[in-house]
């Protein structure tokens, strides 16, 4: 018998108490995997090639106030901007006010929406009728696979913002590099119900002529309303998308904290079924030095023992986040777009093995150090 198989054999001696271990480390890392696919999916994602080239320019203050609407002439002219595009957000309620429902709508202008996000692929011809139709939309092609919607059919959006009720014919469906969960209509639909909008934007989408020229160009737009009634903040899309995840608080310390909780209790649940294990069986020391094990080997066998349980513990929390994130990702909401990457799940296993290792590696190196004779007497 390989030292492997003794090992295996060892490790699940007693089933009931080893799969309960193996269930307990498992939904601590069911916890710790989604919380690292949280991580990953708002702070360690990096932007695509178009999204690195655009920036969003809003009210310095906060998006609740509203930029003027002849700031797109003067940001157009700043040298480095290649395309702008106006925008509003509607905030409106479709069908109810349940996650699974939510969508974001955007006011914007058909003619200039596509020049700023070229990535979206949408058919020539459907383009042009959501451009002559003022009470048209395009929607993204997940939203209508999620609600069956097809080119034609009829979208009532009840407001909650403004005063206002959309009724809107969708007339094109486009497809996104990433799922946006987003639907755009004519940002005039709104000027006309609501007169008081008029003459103002919620934001602007600015394409710049490279990712490089960003930076540049966010402190020439800030700089040229700086002494403005309403000076802007220019900001690059993925931070202006962080800047509403930052609204509801530090979440960086808050995934931190609890992932330092749970690396503590799986040290605790793993520390403690070891401690358990290896009492019951010191007089086996004693045999197994008789038969001519190490110290070392010993050793070795307690601690194989104690990172297999947690890597099969680990793996098994692991899959079940993969299945339960692939399901919240696919009913839209603020998951659409989040998965279980190779790499969390890698990561996992790592953190599995290393607490196994550390909870268990001082009471084997003090069972390892037991004498055969005191072994052998030893009644426990």
């Amino acid at each position: 018998m390989t030292l492997t198989r003794f090992v295996t054999k060892n490790a699940f001696r007693n089933k009931r108490r080893s799969v309960l271990t193996v269930l307990s480390i498992g939904g601590s890392l069911l916890l710790l995997t989604f919380l690292i696919t949280i991580w990953r999916t708002f702070y360690d994602s990096k932007p695509s090639e178009q999204s690195a080239q655009r920036l969003i320019v809003r009210h310095k203050v906060s998006l609740v106030f509203n930029l003027p609407s002849y700031y797109k002439q003067k940001i157009q002219a700043i040298p480095g901007v290649k395309e702008v595009v106006n925008q509003q957000w509607f905030g409106g309620q479709y069908m109810d006010d349940k996650p699974e429902h939510f969508i974001a709508q955007f006011g914007t202008d058909p003619q200039e929406l596509m020049k700023v996000y070229p990535e979206f692929k949408i058919p020539a011809d459907q383009l042009e009728a959501w451009q002559h139709d003022r009470a048209g939309a395009i929607v993204d092609v997940g939203l209508a696979r999620k609600f069956g919607w097809k080119v034609g059919d009829r979208l009532n959006i009840t407001g909650k913002i403004f005063p206002l009720n959309l009724e809107l014919t969708i007339r094109g469906i486009f497809i996104p590099p990433d799922p946006t969960q987003s639907i755009y209509f004519n940002k005039d639909y709104i000027d006309e119900g609501f007169p008081r909008l008029k003459g103002s934007e919620g934001f602007y989408a600015v394409l710049a002529d490279s990712p490089q020229n960003v930076p540049k160009v966010a402190q020439a737009i800030d700089e040229t309303f700086r002494n403005a009634d309403r000076p802007t903040k220019s900001e690059s899309e993925h931070t202006f998308q962080l800047g509403f995840i930052g609204m509801l608080g530090n979440i960086k310390a808050f995934i931190m904290s609890i992932c330092l909780a749970v690396v503590f209790t799986i040290l605790l649940v793993s520390a403690n079924t070891m401690a358990m294990s290896i009492r019951e069986r010191t007089r086996e020391v004693a045999v197994l030095k008789t038969l001519g094990f190490t110290r070392n080997s010993i050793l070795g066998l307690f601690v194989g023992e104690a990172v297999s349980l947690a890597v099969v513990g680990g793996l098994v929390g692991s899959l079940l986040c993969f299945f339960i994130v692939s399901a919240m990702a696919s009913q839209g909401g603020m998951f659409t777009g989040m998965k279980v990457t190779p790499i969390t799940i890698l990561v996992s296993l790592l953190i599995a093995a290393l607490v196994g290792f550390v909870s268990s590696f001082i009471p084997s190196y003090h069972a390892a150090k037991v004498n055969i004779v005191d072994g052998l007497r030893h009644i426990g």
